[in-house]
This record gives structure tokens, C-alpha cells and sequence, in this order.
């Protein structure tokens, strides 16, 4: 089971029919779900029904407490797990490590990153008082995904880029000083950003960029390398680091992308697991995997010349925000905070709500997961 992108289900299809004809025995049959589904549906459900599941890494906390996936180091040569570390894109490779073992393998990579039209746009901001500027002086014309499931990703990277990762303490989430920054920065953006912004994901947001001329930037989102490859929308989109933070570095964004994670009810699993490691090998990833829509994870296709040659230097314009990204917690009920806390900031957006008592439900949430 993967989502319904090109990103998520063209380079697994792919490999599955290259695999099946390496490995005449072996059948793998792909279904998709909704972007939504993938980040809300239950992994412990997905597992009941499915051998192989494409998934978020928050999930890994509840998978594992439920004992709904199988630790792939025990079938998986130490090697071939010891390359994927090392040539990980940031905290991909150890954000499915957990408790000890390898829950699943970084087949897709990405992070918040900012995106924009260069037909459009004659500077990027580089940083947020850049930004900032850009709002004021052309409103509308810059877009910022906020539909529920996007806030709390945008409100996590706005703390961590401003020096505090949240989810480090067990009474808070973020400390009141930094959330009140992060939420008068939303609060900017959602004001003077695309009227759209508000009910947009990710994909909604880059398909609006790629074929309209309305909004020519994007501070942050969930990046999406098809919309930087020429022919794929009308108007190609080009992605690249986002604003400096409090280090003066691209960093605090938040890691997203997505693991191949083996059902523990599977009944082939040795079969399973070695399909899992050949998505995962550096030249399935660099190659068939990236040539089928998809966004590797394997750090030798993010620096491969011909890799970003094909899609406007996607990889190489980015990988500085990815190796500097923030690994948000995993632990057993951080998916019902998730949940509760993006409901929480869309609410303070679209009813202007008041910042500490924002903060206050957002702490009063984060308590109760870590104790659920």
C-alpha cells in the first residue's frame, strides 16, 4: 500500500515489475490511498491487510508497541543496512530506527523546503524578514500550504529554524517564548498569503504554482521534485533551500518523505524484505526509481549530476535543508497529538484565535499523548 501520487505509486509499480522479472517467483501488487489517508489512516490497520505499507515515520512508535511490523535488520544483510546509513539524506535513515531496530528503509526523502516560479520571480528571500517584505509588498502572490495536516509541520519547522526543535520535554511541547514567534509568522503568512493557502496540501498548492501565475513563491512545504522536471505541469517550478534560521543556516525543517515497512503478518518475509532492499539499493534509486516520478532517498541519486539535470537541481538546491532537517518525535501516541495539534492551529488561523491559549491546548494535548 502507497499513496496516490506519481511520487508514490509510479516508482514502486516500476520497481515491482522490474523486480518480478529478476524474481520470476515473486509477485508484488500495488494500491494506493489519498495523500490524507497516508497521513491519518491507521499503519496498525494498514498492516492487518497488506504485506508491504509505504508510511510516515511518526508512525513507527504505535507500529512497533503494537508489534504491527517486522525489524528488517534481522533479515537484511549488516552491510547493505550500514550503506543506507551512511549515505542517508539527513535524519532520513535513523528516523525509522527504533528501540534498537530498523523498522523500515527511507525509499522517499523529502523535507519543508521553499519553492518558486524563476519566470516569476526575480529574488528568492533568503531570509524571513526577506520573506516577510515579499508579503507585504505583492499580498497574494506568495502561497503557503495550511490545510490541517500542514499546520503543525509549518508551525515545527518555524520553531526549530528559530532555534528550539519541539517535542523534546515531557510537560511542553515548545516553550511559550518561541511558539508565540511561530504563531504571529503563521499568523503573517496566513494573512497576506493566497486566499487558497488556507485549504491546500502540498500538491494542490505546486499543481496552482504550475499552471497559474498567481503565486510565485512558497516559503515552505513538502517538496515535490516531479513539479521541477520540464513537461510535467504547464509551468515548471523550481525548489530550493528554505530561510536562514537563527544559526544562519537553512535548518529546522521539518523531515518528511516516506519508509518501505514490511507487515509482521506477512507470510513471505524473507520475500518481502529482499524486495523492500532492492527499492532501496543506490542504483534502483538513482535510476528506475527516480526515472518513474519518484524522489529517492538514497543519497547517491540526490548528488548524481544526471539525476538533477532532469529536474532543475532539485536534490543538490535542497540537500542543505535536509541534512540540516528536524526528526519530530515517534514515540507510542505522538500520531493522536499530531492529529489534536493540527486541528488545534488551523483553528487558530481561521478564527484568529489567541497565541496562549493556542499554546496552552497545544501543551494540554502533547501531555496527554505521552501519556496515552
Amino acid at each position: 500500500m502507497t499513496w496516490d501520487h506519481a511520487r508514490g505509486f509510479d516508482p514502486v509499480q516500476a520497481t515491482a515489475h522490474s523486480y518480478g522479472a529478476l524474481q520470476p517467483d515473486v509477485e508484488v501488487t500495488w494500491t494506493r490511498r489519498s495523500l490524507r489517508e497516508f497521513a491519518e489512516r491507521s499503519v496498525i490497520d494498514l498492516a492487518e491487510d497488506y504485506d508491504l505499507i509505504v508510511l510516515d515515520h511518526p508512525w513507527i512508535g504505535t507500529a512497533v508497541a503494537r508489534e504491527a511490523l517486522l525489524p528488517l535488520d534481522t533479515y537484511l544483510d549488516a552491510g547493505f543496512l550500514r550503506d543506507q546509513a551512511e549515505n542517508s539524506v539527513g535524519p532520513s535513515y535513523d528516523s525509522y530506527v527504533y528501540q534498537g531496530h530498523v523498522w523500515a528503509l527511507p525509499v522517499d526523502v523529502a523535507a519543508q523546503v521553499s519553492a518558486y516560479r524563476p519566470d516569476l520571480l526575480d529574488e528568492v528571500p533568503q531570509t524571513w524578514d526577506a520573506v516577510m517584505r515579499l508579503l507585504q509588498e505583492k499580498p497574494g502572490q506568495v502561497g503557503i500550504p495550511l490545510m490541517p495536516v500542514d499546520c503543525l509541520p509549518t508551525f515545527v519547522s518555524l520553531c526549530a529554524n528559530l532555534g528550539e526543535g519541539p517535542g523534546q520535554h515531557a510537560d511542553h511541547f515548545v516553550s511559550h517564548a518561541v511558539g508565540q514567534q511561530a504563531l504571529r509568522m503563521m499568523t503573517h503568512l496566513h494573512v497576506y498569503s493566497h486566499p487558497g493557502s488556507i485549504d491546500w496540501n502540498p500538491p494542490q498548492l505546486l499543481d496552482h504554482m504550475s499552471s497559474t501565475d498567481d503565486v510565485s513563491y512558497c516559503p515552505l512545504l513538502f517538496g515535490y521534485s516531479n513539479y521541477a522536471r520540464p513537461g510535467y505541469r504547464p509551468e515548471t517550478v523550481l525548489f530550493t533551500n528554505i530561510p536562514l534560521g537563527v544559526d544562519q543556516q537553512p535548518s529546522g525543517a521539518i523531515l518528511g518523505g516516506a519508509g518501505l515497512a514490511v507487515s509482521r503478518r506477512c507470510r513471505e518475509p524473507e520475500a518481502a524484505c529482499q524486495y523492500a532492499a532492492y527499492v532501496a539499493s543506490p542504483a534502483v534509486q538513482r535510476g528506475e526509481y527516480f526515472q518513474h516520478n519518484g524522489q529517492p532517498g538514497h543519497r547517491s541519486a540526490w548528488v548524481d549530476a544526471q539525476v538533477n539535470a532532469q529536474c532543475g537541481d532539485f536534490f543538490q538546491a535542497t540537500l542543505q535543508t535536509l541534512d540540516h532537517a528536524y526528526l519530530r518525535p515517534r514515540f507510542n501516541g505522538y500520531i493522536d497529538f499530531q492529529d489534536a495539534a493540527c486541528d488545534i492551529l488551523h483553528r487558530f488561523l481561521k478564527d484568529k484565535g489567541d497565541i496562549d491559549q493556542t499554546l496552552t491546548a497545544l501543551d494540554a494535548a502533547y501531555r496527554a499523548s505521552k501519556k496515552s
